[in-house]
């Protein structure tokens, strides 16, 4: 197994690259070397993404629209009769029931005779002339016993009989009418190899009596009328089902019919059908070759994949389950054996079925089971072919800009819960009161979950005002005004107010953070790499060289940006460049500074010829990226890489000196921040007690005022005097305790004030806001009175 692989495999495997991935080179590796492992896993997945799509969209065409929309205008649209405009989909009573299967359904089935009234091949049916009819059709129903249901004991002289609704418990399994042949008794699922069809108003089980009609018109006409006479469906009907199949070789597509007839309990009859065209005979043309060899790619791709995920696992246990993109590798290739699977049984299904209807065509062709499957498969591809789009995010979330979509999803996921909640308890109560409302009345509003698509479908726009007037005039304008008003005017703003604060938030944040190399970079890196080696475009070095040789022997940096931009260099790059050899800060490269430029060329182009020479080197030690906690090691590393940047043979900064200077950066943005930060939260902290002594200040303020008013209008008293003295004594002393505390914490550092000069540590506010009240603290109590 490969649980069972030694660890020196692994390694070798992660090496070698055939399965090395991001989760298993990522802290080992430069970040180069990490985008390039991201970049060769992108390539991969492109590959299996091309060969699932042309397995499904090669197993459909447009050819297999026009096949179900011919059948269904043939056996849906057709009237009844000339005299009538009834077709299956307005069948309304039993009556109808059988002028459709003793008139379009015959009509259909059975084509013996060209238009110019020519008999066709004896035994065969061709509808439109080019769908063969396979084996014979069957009409198959359902019934419920008599007395299934209670009848009240009031009415029970007027009603005898009762027959429930639709269930297997229910059903009626006695012979019936003439009492033989499989139409007049009872055959379970099992024996007709049928399985469960959910309906529109129940599910039904694959059992019942059935009738396989004949191959040519005349006796299925027959058989159609006998049925007819003896009352083949009676009020214990709850479902007919006419079932055939037919083969189109022009476009090698079977298409398996059922047609649906269902009588609810509360009379007349609802009508649905099902039309599936599928693909079941493979290998025939060379597309379909093509087709197989795509087959086989899909298999290898899943269990490379699969040897993937073990491998991850292994390396990462319990923890690679913590990632969503990680499930949903799994889900894919869960999905994809599944498919696999599906695709195996139905291909040696097929040939078992063919094979038994060429030795009996007067059979009925059960096709049923595989287009089951054939629509199981068709669902499963589907959501796999969603689910491998999708994945693709996992590898443009690399990118900064595509990255900003994931991110603020997964911030604003709990203020989205939070509104969901809301949401719904709003969204179900309106759905619960149109259903008790209108349910009876709207076709829209006749079941709960019918009410819920519908409400949506309000908050999209399309919506029938008119027959909710008409069901309630009065509730029905309430019921909606209010709900488009609470929806639409105010949840769906404050959803749409979550996602746009969540995104600048997010925008905000990266815009702060320090820019990475990304796989756009790596792949334009290396397309300049590959220009150069191939001799169509010059290095910028060369370029440099060769501004200076039309320059004289001296270029200013105006100069060479206007020159090198003018070719495509940034500006990045060019100022890289000069700052690199513009030893003496005049802003011009003279001839000894180009000489420089020029050996450390040379130098480049001779290493860059070893390295090809030379075997693969073992990859760098180096994680990426850098932590802070490298403090000892970089001082070493920042020490070294004075002297040896002068013999850098980069075109540019090379990457060590770019990591050396990266982390140079990143300690003194580390020491400033925490520094002003301390100095924010002690400035938001004086604020705030200069707040607090100017509110108290103009209590203590308006407390003296009262007690001044009170004497000069004669309404003073010693009680209420002695009670505002106390209430003026404690404020006062509060106010020095808090100013005692302030020093205290000051004595670590003395806060700037406004002006940028040093703030006293005892200073106090403007004499302007303290009349009256720093005189009564200096002198005690006794001065408040005037």
């Amino acid at each position: 197994m490969l649980t069972n692989i030694p660890a020196v495999s692994l390694a070798y495997l992660r090496e070698e690259g055939l399965w090395g991935t991001r989760l298993m080179e990522e802290g080992n590796t430069s970040r180069e070397q990490y985008l390039k492992s991201i970049l060769r896993e992108l390539i991969t997945y492109m590959v299996f993404l091309v060969v699932l799509c042309v397995l499904t969209y090669g197993t459909v065409s447009s050819s297999m629209y026009y096949y179900t929309r011919v059948m269904s205008q043939l056996f849906l649209e057709t009237p009844v009769s000339k005299t009538e405009k009834t077709d299956f989909k307005t069948l309304s009573t039993m009556d109808d029931f059988w002028k459709f299967t003793e008139g379009p359904l015959l009509d259909g089935l059975y084509w013996e005779m060209w238009y110019n009234n020519k008999t066709m091949a004896e035994n065969k049916s061709f509808i439109y002339y080019e769908n063969l009819l396979l084996g014979v059709p069957r009409i198959r129903q359902l019934k419920v016993r008599n007395g299934s249901c209670s009848i009240p004991e009031d009415l029970k002289e007027e009603i005898k009989d009762c027959y429930d609704v639709y269930s297997v418990a229910n059903e009626d399994t006695a012979p019936f009418g003439l009492r033989n042949g499989t139409a007049w008794t009872y055959t379970n699922e099992k024996d007709l190899n049928g399985s469960s069809h959910w309906g529109l108003i129940a599910t039904y089980s694959g059992a019942g009596y059935y009738q396989d009609l004949s191959r040519t018109r005349e006796v299925t006409a027959l058989q159609i009328a006998s049925l007819k006479e003896n009352l083949w469906l009676d009020r214990g009907t709850r479902a007919a089902f006419i079932d055939f199949s037919v083969y189109n070789a022009n476009i090698n597509l079977f298409c398996v019919i059922r047609l649906l007839i269902e009588f609810p309990a509360t009379g007349g009859l609802v009508t649905s059908w099902h039309f599936q065209p599928v693909r079941l005979i493979h290998y025939i043309s060379t597309f379909d070759f093509f087709l197989a060899a795509c087959e086989m790619s899909f298999c290898l791709f899943v269990l490379y994949y699969m040897v993937e995920e073990v491998l991850e696992i292994r390396i990462h246990g319990l923890r690679y389950f913590r990632s969503v993109w990680n499930c949903l590798d799994i889900l894919i290739i869960v999905l994809s054996v599944v498919a696999i699977g599906i695709n195996i049984y139905r291909t040696s299904a097929v040939d078992m079925l063919l094979k038994k209807l060429l030795e009996d065509q007067n059979s009925f062709p059960n096709f049923e089971p595989l287009a089951y499957w054939q629509m199981q498969f068709n669902n499963i591809a589907a959501v796999t072919v969603f689910f491998v789009w999708i994945k693709l995010f996992k590898f443009v979330n690399f990118n900064r800009t595509m990255s900003q979509l994931s991110t603020t999803m997964s911030r604003c996921v709990k203020d989205v819960i939070g509104f969901a909640i809301m949401f719904f308890i709003i969204f179900l109560a309106y759905a619960q009161l149109a259903y008790l409302v209108f349910g009876t009345q709207i076709d829209d509003f006749s079941t709960f979950q019918d009410c819920i698509f519908t409400q949506f479908r309000i908050i999209l726009g399309d919506f029938n005002f008119t027959e909710v007037e008409e069901a309630n005039r009065i509730l029905g304008p309430v019921y909606f005004t209010t709900f488009v008003f609470f929806m639409f005017f105010i949840l769906l703003n404050m959803f749409l107010a979550i996602i746009n604060d969540t995104y600048s938030e997010v925008k905000s944040d990266m815009a702060q953070q320090k820019a990475e190399m990304e796989l756009s970079d790596l792949i334009r890196k290396g397309y300049n790499k590959a220009m150069i080696k191939l001799k169509l475009k010059k290095t910028t070095v060369d370029d440099i060289s060769e501004s200076l040789r039309q320059g004289g022997g001296k270029l200013n940096f105006d100069e060479l940006r206007q020159d090198l931009k003018g070719k495509g260099h940034t500006d990045a790059e060019i100022e890289a460049i000069f700052t690199k050899y513009d030893q003496d800060g005049d802003q011009e490269l003279t001839e000894h500074e180009h000489q420089q430029m020029r050996d450390d060329l040379e130098k480049e182009r001779e290493d860059l010829d070893l390295d090809r020479s030379s075997l693969p080197r073992p990859l760098s030690s180096r994680s990426f990226p850098r932590s802070l906690d490298d403090s000892e090691e970089d001082e070493d590393e920042d020490s070294g890489h004075s002297s040896r940047r002068r013999g850098s043979s980069s075109s540019g900064v090379s990457y060590e000196e770019f990591q050396v200077l990266m982390r140079r950066v990143d300690r003194m943005e580390h020491s400033i921040g925490s520094i002003v930060s301390k100095i924010d939260a002690v400035i938001v902290k004086l604020e705030a007690m200069e707040r607090a002594k100017l509110k108290r200040r103009d209590v203590l303020g308006r407390l003296l005022d009262g007690v001044t008013e009170d004497e000069r209008l004669g309404r003073s008293s010693e009680i209420h005097r002695e009670q505002m003295e106390q209430l003026v004594r404690e404020e006062l002393e509060r106010w020095e305790s808090d100013d005692t505390g302030s020093q205290m914490s000051h004595r670590l550092g003395t806060p700037l004030g406004p002006s940028g000069q040093p703030r006293s540590r005892s200073s106090r506010p403007s004499s302007s806001q303290s009349d009256g009240v720093d005189a009564g603290a200096g002198n005690g109590g006794s001065n408040i009175h005037v």
